[in-house]
């Protein structure tokens, strides 16, 4: 097993990827490990032409996958756009790991994130016993990227302020990045191309400018639709996280997954199941990856302390962590959901009892 706490998608998928490769027939475009159609394989799940089974990563339409794929095979950038939560960054990964084998060309964008992390920076000790050259520039992923005509991946796009955001212009429309200090540019080799995650949630979210808008094809990543389709997928990523981290799983997941499914999906919907009752909305998103991780939590928690049985008692404190975001307004929010609908909703006894005793 390995020593890393989280392998790469390459890495972690490297025997479908070589599945899929070595019995590629479709036309590859410059730079890419595999067909644009197996890409979309890889993404959504099948069979490889050696039989190997393709597990699925994305669970849900296929078409915006043949879109988002589509759109890397031109020389527009992609843009993907959703709530939190709903798998955004775990596509760019893998489309990115899937097109050029190397997932880790990433830039994750912040508030504090500035041109040099961009563009490029300087190894300011060279710069000043030389004077400005190719050997004192320190590349960023973007730049590398360019070189080796890979996939750069930029997690949170609009988190970084809007002045920053429009340095990616210039790369985006004429495939190149000044370089002034050396009077010349590096000129994207094919292949090259980026893929960036946004959403609009989040407080401190910067609009992108116009001029940026026009260089992204964007694709919008939905919440699951289906009840059946949001516990497919958590019951499929706990699965791979607790084997990752060595915890066993609890016979009554499953169970479990759709019961605190059923409850976010009330919560965040602002009404029950059946549509008679409406309900005030917690100020988070509870999406389908805080739905994960308050299972893995509670697995973690049940495992060490439990005797391993996953219970509403073990679950309790991930939900009341998910839910409450909003020390006073989301407090009262998951009270009256208590009293008006959880109290009364048949087998969910134990997960009033246990969510009323710690709220």
């Amino acid at each position: 097993m390995s020593e890393k706490l989280r392998l790469l998608a390459e890495e972690s998928y490297a025997g479908e990827l070589r599945a899929l490769a070595a019995h590629e027939g479709g036309h590859r475009p410059p730079g890419w490990k595999l067909s644009p159609r197996q890409v979309v394989t890889y993404l959504m799940g099948g069979v490889a032409d050696d039989g190997t089974p393709i597990t699925p990563k994305y669970v849900g339409s296929r078409a915006l996958i043949e879109t988002a794929v589509a759109t890397l095979a031109t020389d527009r950038a992609l843009l993907l756009l959703g709530m939190p939560g709903t798998a955004k960054s775990w596509v760019s990964e893998h489309l990115a790991a899937a097109i050029t084998g190397d997932s880790t060309l990433v830039i994750q964008c912040t508030a504090g994130t500035d041109e040099n992390q961009i563009r490029y920076g300087w190894n300011y000790a060279k710069l000043l016993a030389d004077g400005p050259s190719r050997e004192a520039l320190v590349p960023t992923p973007l730049m590398r990227a360019m070189e080796a005509g890979k996939i750069c991946r930029l997690e949170e796009l609009t988190r970084m302020g809007s002045d920053v955001q429009d340095t990616l212009i210039t790369v985006l429309s004429e495939k190149m990045l000044p370089i002034p200090e050396l009077n010349t540019a590096i000129h994207a080799r094919r292949g090259f191309n980026i893929i960036a995650t946004a959403n609009n949630r989040d407080k401190g979210v910067n609009d992108l400018s116009s001029a940026l808008k026009r260089r992204f094809n964007v694709v919008v990543l939905p919440l699951p639709e289906r009840v059946d389709e949001e516990i497919a997928i958590i019951v499929k990523r706990v699965g791979e996280m607790t084997a990752t981290l060595d915890l066993p799983a609890p016979p009554n997941v499953a169970e479990e997954v759709a019961r605190v499914v059923s409850i976010f999906r009330e919560l965040r919907g602002g009404a029950t199941e059946d549509g008679k009752v409406a309900l005030k909305t917690p100020s988070g998103g509870l999406s389908t990856a805080e739905g994960i991780a308050v299972l893995v939590g509670g697995i973690s928690q049940a495992t060490f302390f439990n005797d391993g049985k996953l219970t509403p008692a073990t679950l309790a404190a991930s939900i009341i962590g998910a839910v409450v975001k909003d020390p006073v307004q989301d407090r009262v929010v998951l009270g009256e959901y208590l009293e008006t609908v959880l109290k009364k909703k048949p087998g969910f006894e134990d997960y009033y009892a246990a969510l009323t005793e710690m709220i």
